[in-house]
């Protein structure tokens, strides 16, 4: 399902957050040229080189696209750039705060030349506002967003294992643009769409924001376990391993009490008959649980789970989610080209049937030429250019 072919995209991104919203697009057809510095790149392209000496970031968030070099402070450069966006359907940038509009790639600017273009900027906090010209990377929005002061145990915060704020901000995007581009299919207008990592965080902050409404407490940080569910969490096996075990609403309860710990009596106690009293006595009946547990292998814990049902997971290391038995029954991991060969990617989630699209991680500026082909230029003119370092 590729039903953006057609639709261009001029990218001038870096890090995470737009160039995962823009492979979004590219993964649904969306023809992506991806703007770099000459020579260095998106610099994201430097964070490791754990996939064959490339970056795992890069990686992740890049496939799909053409990737230009170009230094837009030289006016030649420029004036390519605008070129390029002239002839697109979205431009959408990352870059410092207020820095595309000094160079003349504000908003405002692009859609009163090109009323028909979409404009989607991306920024750790938005404009205006008295944080609108802070530099933002992912950890530091987690903090303003509230996220750490619940993740983590009740002695340490911990931020979240993946970079959530670019995560967050990159789909609002992604899906901004999209809802975008069908209003401009009914008005003939495109618009200018500011999202903010911050505003995306928080709105994925709804629940503990809600919980702790009108000065309410604060969900408390509670490690692997769930905050306020319970028993809803991590809980070991007599032999060692691990069992995550969600306990949802009251009629599961009574099973796990009655098919799990054996003890059906359990359910109707005044500690533990709803959901706010087992959370509010979670100390006392983790250890009950715990026991239970520390007399079964994993497997046989699983078994009983599996029969009551209560539902349960493994907690899996990365390399067995590379191996892992569902994802392989679905088809979802395909190989992606990149310079060091190919990799195994996943499959966009959603679609099904046809093939996805894979198509290369670009080297840096390997579609240089060719774009700047597409727009007139010569191979003397682009020699002239890229012996300036201009491309």
């Amino acid at each position: 399902m590729q039903p953006l072919r057609g639709v261009t995209v001029v990218a001038l991104e870096q890090a995470i957050a737009a160039p995962y919203a823009s492979r979004q697009l590219a993964d649904l057809g969306a023809r992506v040229i991806k703007v770099e510095r000459p020579r260095t790149g998106d610099f994201a392209r430097a964070y490791d080189t754990r996939v064959r000496g490339l970056s795992s970031h890069f990686v992740w968030a890049n496939r799909n696209k053409e990737s230009l070099t170009l230094d837009f402070k030289d006016p030649r450069g420029l004036e390519l750039l605008r070129r390029l966006i002239a002839d697109a359907d979205v431009f959408l940038q990352n870059l410092a705060p207020g820095a595309a509009a000094r160079a003349g790639l504000g908003a405002r600017e692009l859609r009163a030349a090109h009323p028909e273009l979409i404009v989607c900027d991306i920024s750790g906090y938005g404009t205006p506002g008295p944080y609108a010209d802070r530099k933002a990377y992912d950890l530091l929005v987690q903090s303003e967003a509230g996220l750490l002061s619940v993740t983590g145990t009740p002695d340490d915060m911990a931020k979240a294992g993946i970079p959530v704020s670019d995560i967050a901000a990159g789909m609002y995007a992604y899906s901004s643009v999209l809802g975008a581009l069908l209003e401009r299919g009914r008005t003939g207008r495109g618009t200018h769409l500011d999202v903010s990592m911050l505003e995306a965080t928080v709105e994925w902050l709804g629940f503990p924001l809600y919980y702790a409404f009108e000065g309410g407490r604060p969900p408390p940080r509670a490690g692997a376990s769930h905050a306020t569910i319970y028993p809803y969490g991590p809980f070991t096996a007599g032999d060692g391993k691990v069992v995550m075990t969600a306990v949802q609403n009251e009629r599961e309860w009574q099973g796990f009490c009655a098919g799990f710990l054996d003890r059906p009596e359990l359910a109707g106690h005044p500690h533990y008959a709803t959901n706010a009293d087992r959370n509010a006595h979670r100390e006392e009946l983790g250890a009950l649980i715990a026991a239970r547990f520390a007399r079964l292998t994993a497997a046989e814990a699983v078994e009983l789970l599996d029969a009551v049902p209560v539902a349960n997971a493994r907690v899996n290391t990365l390399a067995e989610v590379w191996d892992h038995p569902q994802l392989a029954a679905r088809g979802r991991l395909h190989e992606v080209p990149t310079p060091a060969g190919p990799v195994p990617a996943l499959a966009p989630p959603g679609p099904t049937g046809d093939a996805p699209r894979m198509e290369a991680v670009p080297a840096l500026g390997e579609h240089t030429r060719a774009v700047l082909g597409g727009l007139g230029l010569s191979e003397q003119d682009i020699d002239a250019l890229a012996a300036d370092g201009v491309v």
